[in-house]
């Protein structure tokens, strides 16, 4: 199959088959008559792979290495359970992170409420962020 077929039974964009294959992750033959790139159900199997893994929140390099793991005779499951668990707790970091930044930005929109528009003279940007904001900036922040 070609690529818009391999794209359309992997519920995926011809522009991601074309990246798989240019990282080397599909490995299509080749038309020598007219350089068409013809792929197989091994590649149709690994684009599906790759987008479940993708959806997990596997990188490429992740897939790249789990994918040759398997080539060469190897069980990647263990290797799945720590990227998930270090990515789960990443991602619950950032959570928390974004979680605390929707607070500020509610309690700034609650503040500014009444506050008027006004251009300042004394060589602040926004009197807006200056009252809320200069409190927090001298807060050392703290990441996960």
């Amino acid at each position: 199959m070609r690529v818009s077929e391999l794209a359309k039974q992997g519920n995926t964009t011809a522009e991601t088959v074309r990246h798989y294959t240019d990282i080397g992750l599909l490995s299509p033959s080749r038309d020598s008559h007219n350089g068409y790139r013809y792929y197989g159900a091994e590649d149709l199997r690994l684009l599906r792979f790759a987008l479940k893994a993708r959806s997990l929140g596997f990188t490429l390099g992740d897939i790249q290495s789990l994918t040759q793991a398997s080539r060469e005779g190897e069980t990647p499951c263990g290797q799945v359970r720590t990227l998930i668990e270090n990515r789960l707790t990443q991602v619950e970091a950032r959570i928390a992170e974004l979680q605390a930044l929707s607070t500020r930005m509610r309690e700034a929109m609650n503040e500014w409420q009444g506050a008027p528009d006004c251009r300042l003279d004394d060589g602040r940007v926004c009197g807006l962020i200056d009252s809320f904001v200069g409190d927090e900036a001298e807060q050392p922040r703290t990441t996960g």
